[in-house]
Order: C-alpha cells, then structure tokens, then sequence
C-alpha cells in the first residue's frame, strides 16, 4: 500500500478488470446502437438486445470503479500527486467535449453560412444549386427544403420570437431551460461554497436543488421535442435544419442527463458526510462538467434558436 504522504508514489489496485469491462460494454453498447438505428432505417423490426447488454455491462462496471476510487479517497490512499492527475484528467475530459461540440458547431456554420447558399446559387459552388433548385431560397431555418418531395421540410420552425414579442417569449420552452440552467450555474456554485463554508446543511439544500433544476430542465426539453415532432412536422427527416437541430439540443440533452446523475451521485455522497473543505475534488469535478454543460447550452440557444 503507498504512503499517503509519498508525493512519487501511485496507489493502483492489482489486476483491475474495471478497464477492460469499460471496453467490452462500451463496444457493445454502441454497435448495439447501430443495429438498432439500421434496423429502423429498414423498415425492420429495431433489435435492441445487443444495445440493452452493452449499456447494463456499462453501468454496472461504472458502479463498481467509480464506488472503488470514492473507497480509495475515504480510506486516504490518494497521495497530493494522485490527486493532482485526477484534476488534470477532468481537465483533459471536458477539453475533450469542448473539441466535440466545436465540431457540431462548425457544421453548423458551414450548413448555415457556406451550404445553404451554395444550393441558392451563390459563389462558385453555387451554379450547380442555381441549375437544379432555381426556386430554393437560401434563408435559414431552412423550412422549405430544394427537393421537397425527397426530404419535406418542417411546417414551422423552432426559432425565437422577436425581442419585442414579450407574449412569445413568456410561452417559449427554450427560453425557461435557458433561466434553468443559467440558475442551476448558480445554485452548484453555492452548493461549493456551503462546502468550503463546511455547512452540510446548505450544501445538501443547494445540491438538491440543482438536481431538482436538472430534471425539470430534461421533462421541458422533452415536452419541446414532443411539440416540435406532432405540431410543427420537426423531425431528423426535415432536412439540414432538423438534422442540426436535433444532433445539437439531442447531444446537449444527453450531457445534461450524464450532468444531473453525476450531481444525484455527489447528493448522495453528501449525505453520506462525504466532501470536507480541504478535500472535494468529486464534487468540483462534477460542478466544472455542469458550467461547462450550461455554456454550450447558451451557445445553443444564441445560435440555433435566437440567431
């Protein structure tokens, strides 16, 4: 066992098969996700086992490392330089998402700025556009697709109202989980404080409202999609607008589902009397993955739904 104390030293469990359980369910989880999204494609009946193995495989392996390495910080096995390699990890994990959401949005600047006006003629790489679709007007959203019997497009678009439409704005989905999110930044940074503070009391408060803002904030987003499907005709199938629109809020949604459980973890690990002021790295890693969260969220709204 390494000396707490042994800034050179790491403590490693012997033989771990954690790694090797994170590989199997995630290969199993994702390829399930493709027979699954094939088969619909097809017409087929969806087979879904494959992708319910790989996600149950998933979790439980998740579970039980991540339960290890809270074990591990209780018991006082995590030297200073062990833990510094923690805080550079998470910084290297949301660097990551960073890199990942850049990319949707530079498909989303170039369906936008560059694609759309091809098609309507402009520039070099328009003249194909002109030839094929003369009547296509390149306006984003694109609710009017250039082959609209190939790939119909929505009959509404999700975007904003005006900034002086005060009436649409108070029915408008987005705009309440934009106030959500941007509170809920607000109430995890004051869960942290209550932490340093050292009172479990207002950290538990805090926590638990953040968590509560999480929730309410995925029953909204699904209450827009539900809309935007049966009302306004939004689907994955209405071209680039849908495409983009539903990749970006779907992925963000999915970040925000991970965001919420990993704070109902940290909830459940105050309780437990777990995190002091001078040691709470679970927590702080869990409230950087929700600022982050909440950032992408108002770049989204600025340019999917406002701009």
């Amino acid at each position: 066992m390494a000396n707490p104390s042994d800034q050179s030293t790491y403590y490693v469990p012997h033989s771990s098969w954690y790694p090797v359980g994170v590989a199997v369910g995630a290969l199993l989880l994702v390829a399930g996700l493709g027979v699954w999204l094939n088969d619909i494609k097809s017409g087929d009946e969806p087979t879904r086992v494959m992708f319910y193995i790989g996600a149950l495989i998933l979790s439980v392996v998740l579970f039980a490392w991540f339960g290890k390495v809270i074990e591990e910080n209780q018991e006082g096995l995590n030297s200073p330089q062990l833990k510094r390699s923690y805080v550079w990890g998470m910084s290297w994990f949301i660097f990551s998402e960073v890199m990942f959401f850049a990319a949707f949005f530079g498909a989303l600047f170039y369906a936008r700025v560059l694609a759309v006006q091809w098609l309507g003629g402009e520039g070099e790489k328009g003249l194909t556009g002109d030839y094929l679709w003369p009547d296509f007007e390149p306006v984003w959203p694109v609710v009017n697709n250039p082959d609209p019997q190939a790939f119909p497009g929505p009959g509404q678009s999700m975007e904003a109202p005006s900034l002086t439409n005060i009436g649409g704005w108070l029915a408008y989905l987005p705009f309440y989980n934009t106030v959500i999110l941007l509170s809920s930044s607000v109430t995890v940074h004051m869960a942290h404080t209550a932490i340093k503070n050292q009172d479990r009391t207002k950290l538990l408060t805090w926590l638990g409202i953040t968590v509560l803002l999480g929730v309410i904030f995925l029953i909204l987003q699904a209450e827009e999609y539900i809309h935007a499907y049966n009302e306004l005709g939004l689907t994955l199938s209405s071209g680039i607008y849908g495409s983009t629109f539903f990749l970006l809020t779907g992925f963000h949604g999915f970040h925000v589902t991970l965001g919420t459980f990993i704070l109902g973890v940290q909830l459940w690990r105050a309780f437990r009397g777990h995190f002091h002021h001078d040691d709470c790295f679970g927590f702080e890693a869990a409230s950087w993955y929700w600022h982050f969260v909440d950032v992408v969220w108002v770049m989204l709204f600025l340019f999917v739904y406002v701009f």
